[in-house]
């Protein structure tokens, strides 16, 4: 063999023997990071024949971002303050109870109340009321505690203003 040949075999076996040495080191490194922690603590546990406590994410309960008071009305009163607080009113297309809106109609969006709800709203400061039907869910704004279509809000006198004060009683 001559000596051009012997060196270009020379450089040859370095060149691969230098990208074997670097795919068994990349391989070595990507097996270490394959085990985590938890899973050789899970590997531990099952060896000691314990089982491991599967952490599961809490659910939100809704996409709200305050909470909303829930009202818990008593079975046998059937007239029940159930809250005071801001009312406003609303129109939209469809209701969370999947009946289509209706503007004419005395209806209200609350967050908690069964659908179907009978609810006397108070206006505070004048003393009108109206009673409505909850069918559907809402407000969903800080501070209010029931949302009440136009004619109800018309029938309260608040149309003007936008929004009022009001007692909430549960009547059925």
């Amino acid at each position: 063999m001559s000596c051009i040949a012997r060196a270009e075999t020379a450089r040859i076996s370095l060149a691969t023997s230098s990208r074997l040495l670097l795919a068994i080191v990349g391989a070595a490194s990507l097996a270490a990071c394959a085990q985590s922690p938890a899973g050789r603590q899970k590997a531990d546990l099952a060896a000691t024949g314990r089982h491991a406590a599967v952490e599961r994410p809490h659910k939100v309960a809704a996409l709200h971002r305050r909470p909303i008071s829930r009202v818990r009305i008593p079975d046998g009163d059937a007239k029940q303050t159930a809250s005071h607080g801001v009312a406003s009113f609303y129109s939209d297309t469809e209701t969370a109870s999947g009946e289509k809106f209706d503007k004419n109609q005395l209806t209200a969006a609350h967050p908690s109340l069964p659908f179907g709800t009978k609810l006397r709203v108070t206006d505070v400061s004048s003393g009108r009321f109206v009673t409505v039907r909850v069918n559907d869910r809402g407000p969903y704004v800080r501070g209010r505690v029931v949302d009440i279509s136009p004619s109800a809000a018309e029938a309260l006198g608040m149309v003007d203003r936008g929004i009022t004060n009001v007692r909430l009683d549960v009547v059925q």
